[in-house]
Protein backbone atom coordinates (compact mmCIF):
# COMPACT_ATOMS: atom_id res chain seq x y z
CA UNK A 1 0.00 0.00 0.00
CA UNK A 2 1.49 3.10 -0.86
CA UNK A 3 1.98 6.12 1.44
CA UNK A 4 -1.38 7.79 1.60
CA UNK A 5 -3.16 9.68 4.54
CA UNK A 6 -6.13 8.38 7.00
CA UNK A 7 -8.54 10.18 9.53
CA UNK A 8 -9.61 7.53 11.92
CA UNK A 9 -11.78 8.24 14.93
CA UNK A 10 -11.78 6.25 17.66
CA UNK A 11 -8.22 5.54 17.56
CA UNK A 12 -7.92 5.15 21.56
CA UNK A 13 -8.61 1.15 21.58
CA UNK A 14 -10.25 -1.64 19.62
CA UNK A 15 -10.63 -1.40 15.95
CA UNK A 16 -9.57 1.69 15.28
CA UNK A 17 -6.32 1.56 17.57
CA UNK A 18 -5.32 -1.48 15.36
CA UNK A 19 -6.66 -0.50 11.96
CA UNK A 20 -4.15 2.63 13.05
CA UNK A 21 -1.23 0.56 13.74
CA UNK A 22 -1.60 -1.54 10.90
CA UNK A 23 -1.81 1.74 8.05
CA UNK A 24 1.29 3.24 9.93
CA UNK A 25 3.30 -0.11 9.66
CA UNK A 26 2.99 0.29 6.08
CA UNK A 27 3.99 3.28 6.03
CA UNK A 28 1.19 5.94 6.20
CA UNK A 29 0.22 9.46 7.33
CA UNK A 30 -2.40 8.80 10.43
CA UNK A 31 -4.97 11.17 12.14
CA UNK A 32 -6.34 10.12 14.94
CA UNK A 33 -9.37 11.43 16.77
CA UNK A 34 -10.42 10.53 20.03
CA UNK A 35 -10.63 11.95 23.52
CA UNK A 36 -7.85 9.02 24.78
CA UNK A 37 -4.42 8.80 23.49
CA UNK A 38 -3.00 5.78 22.83
CA UNK A 39 0.48 5.51 23.62
CA UNK A 40 1.29 2.61 20.93
CA UNK A 41 0.29 4.86 18.21
CA UNK A 42 2.35 7.91 19.46
CA UNK A 43 5.43 6.12 19.43
CA UNK A 44 4.91 6.50 15.28
CA UNK A 45 6.03 9.60 14.00
CA UNK A 46 3.73 9.59 11.12
CA UNK A 47 0.74 9.53 14.13
CA UNK A 48 -0.67 12.60 14.90
CA UNK A 49 -3.33 12.55 17.93
CA UNK A 50 -6.43 14.97 17.93
CA UNK A 51 -7.70 14.85 21.45
CA UNK A 52 -11.40 15.61 20.70
CA UNK A 53 -15.00 14.67 22.02
CA UNK A 54 -17.13 13.74 19.04
CA UNK A 55 -19.99 14.84 20.62
CA UNK A 56 -18.81 18.71 19.66
CA UNK A 57 -20.63 18.35 16.78
CA UNK A 58 -20.19 22.57 16.05
CA UNK A 59 -16.67 22.06 16.33
CA UNK A 60 -15.78 18.91 13.79
CA UNK A 61 -15.35 21.56 10.65
CA UNK A 62 -12.40 23.49 12.61
CA UNK A 63 -10.83 20.58 13.45
CA UNK A 64 -10.97 18.85 9.98
CA UNK A 65 -9.16 22.24 8.70
CA UNK A 66 -6.99 22.05 11.02
CA UNK A 67 -6.15 18.29 9.89
CA UNK A 68 -5.90 18.91 6.71
CA UNK A 69 -3.44 21.88 7.62
CA UNK A 70 -0.84 19.38 8.34
CA UNK A 71 -0.85 17.50 5.67
CA UNK A 72 1.30 17.06 2.63
CA UNK A 73 -0.57 15.57 0.16
CA UNK A 74 1.78 16.24 -2.69
CA UNK A 75 3.21 11.93 -2.85
CA UNK A 76 -0.27 11.01 -2.08
CA UNK A 77 -2.46 8.81 -3.73
CA UNK A 78 -5.74 8.44 -1.34
CA UNK A 79 -6.95 10.26 1.76
CA UNK A 80 -9.54 8.36 3.58
CA UNK A 81 -11.50 9.14 6.48
CA UNK A 82 -12.65 6.07 8.76
CA UNK A 83 -15.75 6.28 11.07
CA UNK A 84 -15.07 3.92 13.51
CA UNK A 85 -15.95 5.57 16.94
CA UNK A 86 -19.21 4.94 18.24
CA UNK A 87 -21.33 4.27 21.44
CA UNK A 88 -22.74 0.63 22.70
CA UNK A 89 -24.86 1.97 25.71
CA UNK A 90 -27.64 2.80 26.93
CA UNK A 91 -28.33 -1.01 27.40
CA UNK A 92 -31.82 -1.24 28.24
CA UNK A 93 -35.15 -0.83 26.87
CA UNK A 94 -36.05 2.39 25.36
CA UNK A 95 -38.61 3.31 28.20
CA UNK A 96 -35.64 3.40 30.81
CA UNK A 97 -33.14 5.65 28.46
CA UNK A 98 -32.69 8.96 29.64
CA UNK A 99 -32.68 11.96 27.00
CA UNK A 100 -29.35 12.47 27.96
CA UNK A 101 -28.23 9.03 27.02
CA UNK A 102 -30.42 8.85 23.77
CA UNK A 103 -28.77 12.19 22.86
CA UNK A 104 -24.85 11.34 23.71
CA UNK A 105 -24.99 7.85 21.90
CA UNK A 106 -26.64 9.33 18.47
CA UNK A 107 -24.09 12.42 18.77
CA UNK A 108 -21.08 9.95 18.81
CA UNK A 109 -22.60 6.94 17.06
CA UNK A 110 -24.47 8.64 13.98
CA UNK A 111 -24.20 12.58 14.21
CA UNK A 112 -20.45 13.31 14.13
CA UNK A 113 -20.05 10.63 11.42
CA UNK A 114 -22.73 12.10 9.43
CA UNK A 115 -20.94 16.00 9.64
CA UNK A 116 -17.31 14.53 9.58
CA UNK A 117 -18.28 12.92 5.99
CA UNK A 118 -19.74 16.44 4.43
CA UNK A 119 -16.80 18.42 5.76
CA UNK A 120 -14.52 16.34 4.29
CA UNK A 121 -16.45 15.90 1.16
CA UNK A 122 -16.23 19.67 1.22
CA UNK A 123 -12.82 20.50 1.98
CA UNK A 124 -11.60 17.95 -0.47
CA UNK A 125 -13.31 18.60 -3.13
CA UNK A 126 -10.60 20.18 -5.04
CA UNK A 127 -7.89 17.59 -4.81
CA UNK A 128 -6.86 15.58 -7.22
CA UNK A 129 -6.25 12.11 -5.34
CA UNK A 130 -8.46 9.14 -4.49
CA UNK A 131 -10.97 9.72 -1.58
CA UNK A 132 -12.75 7.43 0.18
CA UNK A 133 -15.02 7.46 3.39
CA UNK A 134 -15.41 3.97 5.21
CA UNK A 135 -18.06 4.11 8.10
CA UNK A 136 -17.88 1.24 10.38
CA UNK A 137 -21.26 -0.55 11.02
CA UNK A 138 -22.46 -3.52 12.71
CA UNK A 139 -25.03 -6.14 12.40
CA UNK A 140 -26.79 -4.55 14.31
CA UNK A 141 -27.82 -1.93 11.51
CA UNK A 142 -30.05 -5.30 10.16
CA UNK A 143 -30.97 -7.28 12.75
CA UNK A 144 -33.01 -5.64 15.50
CA UNK A 145 -32.64 -6.58 19.32
CA UNK A 146 -34.23 -5.93 22.82
CA UNK A 147 -32.29 -3.55 24.97
CA UNK A 148 -30.03 -2.09 21.99
CA UNK A 149 -33.15 0.44 20.12
CA UNK A 150 -30.55 3.65 20.05
CA UNK A 151 -27.14 1.33 19.12
CA UNK A 152 -28.84 -0.70 16.45
CA UNK A 153 -30.85 2.39 15.05
CA UNK A 154 -27.34 4.10 14.70
CA UNK A 155 -25.69 1.82 12.65
CA UNK A 156 -28.62 1.51 10.69
CA UNK A 157 -28.58 5.42 10.06
CA UNK A 158 -25.36 4.63 9.30
CA UNK A 159 -25.97 2.64 6.65
CA UNK A 160 -28.86 4.27 4.98
CA UNK A 161 -26.85 7.54 5.21
CA UNK A 162 -23.73 5.61 3.15
CA UNK A 163 -26.61 4.56 1.11
CA UNK A 164 -27.92 7.81 0.24
CA UNK A 165 -24.39 9.75 0.00
CA UNK A 166 -23.42 6.86 -2.46
CA UNK A 167 -26.39 7.49 -4.69
CA UNK A 168 -25.23 10.93 -4.45
CA UNK A 169 -21.82 10.16 -5.91
CA UNK A 170 -23.55 7.71 -8.62
CA UNK A 171 -22.93 10.23 -11.16
CA UNK A 172 -20.04 12.05 -10.63
CA UNK A 173 -17.17 12.22 -12.45
CA UNK A 174 -14.03 11.71 -9.40
CA UNK A 175 -16.63 9.86 -7.09
CA UNK A 176 -16.27 9.80 -3.50
CA UNK A 177 -15.90 6.13 -2.69
CA UNK A 178 -18.01 5.86 0.58
CA UNK A 179 -18.88 2.14 1.96
CA UNK A 180 -20.25 1.02 4.91
CA UNK A 181 -18.92 -2.50 6.95
CA UNK A 182 -20.67 -4.60 8.67
CA UNK A 183 -17.29 -6.21 10.67
CA UNK A 184 -19.24 -9.22 12.11
CA UNK A 185 -17.87 -9.92 15.70
CA UNK A 186 -15.42 -8.36 16.93
CA UNK A 187 -13.41 -8.54 20.36
CA UNK A 188 -13.63 -5.63 21.20
CA UNK A 189 -14.53 -3.38 24.46
CA UNK A 190 -17.98 -3.14 23.13
CA UNK A 191 -18.59 -6.66 23.49
CA UNK A 192 -16.53 -6.64 26.61
CA UNK A 193 -19.23 -4.29 28.18
CA UNK A 194 -22.22 -6.53 26.51
CA UNK A 195 -21.20 -9.41 27.90
CA UNK A 196 -20.45 -8.37 31.26
CA UNK A 197 -23.90 -7.25 32.12
CA UNK A 198 -26.10 -9.09 34.25
CA UNK A 199 -28.89 -10.86 32.53
CA UNK A 200 -31.73 -9.46 33.94
CA UNK A 201 -29.92 -6.00 33.18
CA UNK A 202 -29.36 -6.78 29.60
CA UNK A 203 -31.45 -9.83 28.27
CA UNK A 204 -29.04 -10.10 25.08
CA UNK A 205 -26.04 -10.44 27.29
CA UNK A 206 -25.80 -14.18 27.37
CA UNK A 207 -26.09 -14.29 23.80
CA UNK A 208 -22.71 -12.42 24.07
CA UNK A 209 -20.98 -14.25 26.52
CA UNK A 210 -22.15 -17.57 24.32
CA UNK A 211 -20.69 -15.95 21.32
CA UNK A 212 -17.39 -15.28 23.44
CA UNK A 213 -17.23 -18.69 24.91
CA UNK A 214 -17.87 -20.75 21.73
CA UNK A 215 -14.56 -18.74 20.18
CA UNK A 216 -16.95 -16.40 17.30
CA UNK A 217 -15.31 -13.57 17.83
CA UNK A 218 -12.86 -12.39 15.02
CA UNK A 219 -9.49 -10.42 16.40
CA UNK A 220 -8.69 -6.86 16.10
CA UNK A 221 -6.02 -7.88 14.16
CA UNK A 222 -7.86 -10.19 11.65
CA UNK A 223 -10.63 -7.43 10.85
CA UNK A 224 -7.51 -5.10 10.16
CA UNK A 225 -6.22 -7.15 7.37
CA UNK A 226 -9.87 -7.54 6.24
CA UNK A 227 -10.13 -3.48 6.41
CA UNK A 228 -7.21 -3.34 4.76
CA UNK A 229 -8.34 -4.72 1.51
CA UNK A 230 -11.57 -2.67 1.73
CA UNK A 231 -9.62 0.33 1.88
CA UNK A 232 -7.43 -0.72 -0.99
CA UNK A 233 -10.28 -2.99 -3.21
CA UNK A 234 -12.33 -0.08 -5.38
CA UNK A 235 -15.63 -0.54 -4.17
CA UNK A 236 -19.03 0.69 -5.81
CA UNK A 237 -20.17 3.88 -3.67
CA UNK A 238 -23.28 3.63 -0.84
CA UNK A 239 -22.66 -0.54 -0.58
CA UNK A 240 -22.76 -2.28 2.87
CA UNK A 241 -19.62 -4.48 3.04
CA UNK A 242 -19.99 -7.64 5.30
CA UNK A 243 -16.56 -9.83 6.10
CA UNK A 244 -17.64 -12.54 3.91
CA UNK A 245 -18.36 -10.45 0.83
CA UNK A 246 -14.30 -9.14 0.47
Amino acid sequence: MSRNHFIITGTSRGIGNQLAKMLLENGNVVHGISRGDSPVLSEHENYTHHPFDLGQISSIQDLLLHIFSLMDLSNSEMICLINNAAMLEPLKTIDKCTPEEINLNLQTSLIAPIVLTSCFMNQTSEMHLRRKIVNISSGSGTYPAPAMSVYCTAKAGINMFTACVGAEQANQLFPVEIVAVDPGMVETELQMIARGKADEQFEMAKYFRQAHDTGQLLSTETLGEHLLRIIEKKIEPGKLVAYSDI
